[in-house]
């Protein structure tokens, strides 16, 4: 078995049992730890846990051993038989003990006495051998739990990049697929009285059936790069709550509890600041229903005011507090809509990587709020885009506390395997696991389903069938995808026409253009660009930029220059003012980021330099140009 097709075997059907998690995986005899994945399992996870945070948990972050494995000799051998006792890193066992007893013993591994790593945060951070990295690192620590009668033990974790298998007490416990979406296993029946182990295998290797594929043009962080928590709830414990606010002026809220009393049971939903309490019951599928009048005193959250209100489901034993916002979001013709006002999006675009020469992608609240304030109180910013993939909770929970809209998506980036139908069904838990994990959000208001991907019958289904998954699972936001341009020269004219497919489906028009970078036009041309789409839509500019290393000035003001990028911006900026149907803007991009793409030995070593600021957080020119059009716009 070659290691594509055992890759395919693993993601065939894509993330697993109970929706991305394998719970209780029988071992094969071939292959034994490599995870196994059921063709036929749910696309919306078994365990939600939503507002996980919120939770008293046992925080599992600090020094963990690790054991490079590049050639998966933990998964299957050489001959592709279950990996031999000397190599399986996630058994129950001490291997000193082991050898000390018996001198015939024979272990490839001793994760007691392994090298440690912190986490969260990439490998390629942690040592500089690691850098570019990308295979399978196992990991392995131990945590004290003592669960009572009637009570179920998790383990959550928020992010692993990309293929994670877990073993507690050398047992398998699950597994998941994609780098960036919370995932939840109950491991009651594995865990003991006392210490416990928990070893994880994390493979970051892609393949082109992966969402995202092989090639992208950012860093493809490998490891557990957002934090692990083990909760202990009881048997029927608060799983799920979905809040929102409605144009008629109702909060609509459903509670959904998971054990064994979750059907028929009371459920108590309040909200203390407005005065409101109401009690519920849970249908056959644990589910209560509230409908709630708003009262007249209610602030609905804006930019500007970022109201939260605190909430409080209790069900049983169980209780479950959010601090939510309430607002409606909507598009008329052209305009978006905020609580019935139209709003211009005054945004930036951010990849999740915290200030500094040698990211992480450990995104802290310090490290994420830096970001944040640079867009809203630099750049005068109402509005950010998460690319290309679902961002930390931390940044998406700030985003609700300063006051920013936010764009999530999840990476259907360029040239994802649209025709394959593990493929779509990876992508389709992916986008599950992110709008269940942040749909109480104010602050986001776009879901958006794919970034320049190129127009073709199975991408349109791919990406329609996304469209239709977010409508379904939050009928309260608006949908959109980052288009290719088609452009033309008409009696020396630039003309973008958005004439994708993909119109239709979506609630806001988004362009991703770069005109007088890539390219053979220049920088006299891209003012009187003139622009036209085949619907009545809102359109967002969701990419423009030019590369410029900051401290870098010339004379000439070439490429590469920060003159260059401030002229690249004020052009772009004259030709955003001349489009009507524009309803904001998201350049690319905020901060210099890491990829390997870009490899210019003078300019990029390695980075991308679109970025306003540095990698350390040097403004270059054209930051204070968009800070000030931002300023007028705002007025």
């Amino acid at each position: 078995m070659t290691d594509l097709t055992r890759r395919r075997a693993l993601f065939s059907g894509a993330a697993l049992l109970s929706g991305s998690c394998l719970a209780a995986l029988a071992v094969p005899a071939r292959a034994s730890a490599e995870p196994v994945v059921m063709a036929d399992a749910p696309l919306l996870p078994a365990i939600r846990l939503t507002a996980a945070l919120n939770r008293p948990y046992q925080d599992l972050s600090g020094a963990w051993a690790y054991s490079k494995d590049l050639y998966k000799t933990g998964w299957s051998t050489l001959m592709d038989w279950k990996p031999n006792r000397g190599n399986q890193r996630f058994s129950d066992v001490d291997v000193a003990a082991e050898e000390a007893r018996d001198r015939y013993a024979l272990f490839e591994y001793d994760m007691q006495n392994a090298p440690r790593m912190a986490l969260p945060g990439a490998w390629n951070a942690a040592l500089p051998q690691l850098r570019y990295y990308d295979g399978l690192i196992w990991f392995q620590r131990t945590f004290l739990v003592s669960p009572k009668p009637g009570e179920r033990v998790l383990l959550r974790f928020e992010a692993v990049n990309y293929v994670t298998q877990v073993f507690v007490n050398g047992k398998t416990a699950g597994a998941h697929e994609g780098g960036f979406t919370p995932f939840t296993l109950d491991v009651t029946g594995l865990v003991r009285d006392g210490v416990n182990q928990v070893t994880l295998g994390v493979d970051s290797s892609h393949t082109d059936q992966s969402v995202p594929p092989r090639v992208t043009d950012w860093d493809i962080y490998g490891g557990v790069t957002r934090p692990v928590r083990l909760f202990v709830v009881p048997d029927t414990f608060i799983d799920d709550l979905y809040i929102r606010y409605t144009p008629e002026g109702r909060i609509l809220a459903e509670a959904r509890l998971m054990g064994p009393a979750s059907a028929g049971s009371d459920v108590t939903l309040s909200l203390p600041a407005l005065k409101l309490m109401a009690r519920g019951r849970t249908d056959e599928t644990g589910t209560a229903h509230f409908d709630l009048k708003a009262p007249r005193g209610l602030k609905l959250w804006t930019p500007e005011g970022p109201t939260l209100y605190e909430v409080t489901v209790t069900a049983g034993t169980d209780s479950l507090s959010d601090r939510v916002g309430l607002r409606t979001i909507a598009v008329k013709g052209h305009q978006i809509l905020l609580n019935g006002k139209p709003v211009f999006l005054r945004g930036i675009c951010l990849h999740e990587e915290e200030f500094g020469s040698n990211p992480a992608r450990n995104m802290t609240e310090p490290a994420s709020r830096a970001l944040l304030t640079e867009v809203k109180h630099g750049l005068n910013g109402n509005f950010v885009r998460l690319s290309h993939y679902p961002h930390s909770e931390v940044t998406t929970r700030l985003a609700d506390e300063m006051g920013l809209l936010v764009w999530s998506e999840i990476p259907v980036y360029w040239a994802v395997a649209f025709g394959d139908a593990r493929a779509l069904t990876t992508a389709r838990r992916m986008m599950a696991e992110n709008i269940l994990r942040d749909r109480n959000r104010a602050s986001i208001i776009i879901w958006s389903v794919g970034n320049e991907t190129p127009k073709t019958e199975a991408r349109n289904h791919f990406m329609g069938t996304l469209a239709d998954d977010a409508k379904r699972l939050d009928p309260s936001r608006l949908t959109s995808a980052a288009l290719l341009v088609n452009k033309t020269k008409v009696d020396g004219v630039l003309h973008a026409t958005i004439d994708d497919p993909m119109v239709d489906k979506l609630d806001i028009l988004s362009a991703n253009t770069y005109t007088a970078w890539y390219g053979n036009d220049r920088l006299e041309d891209v003012p009187a660009i003139k622009w036209s789409a085949p619907v009545d839509k809102p359109l967002i500019f969701s990419e423009f930029g030019a590369d410029a290393l900051a401290g870098f000035h010339a004379p000439d003001r070439r490429k590469f220059s920060e003159e260059f990028q401030a002229d690249f911006y004020r052009a772009t900026l004259a030709n955003a003012a001349t489009v009507p149907i524009l309803a904001g803007l998201s350049p690319w991009i905020l901060k210099d980021f890491q990829t390997p793409r870009r490899e210019h030995p003078v300019y990029q070593n390695g980075w991308n330099r679109k970025g306003l600021l540095s990698e350390t957080g040097a403004r270059k020119q054209a930051f204070a140009v968009l800070a000030e059009w931002y300023s007028q716009r705002a007025i």
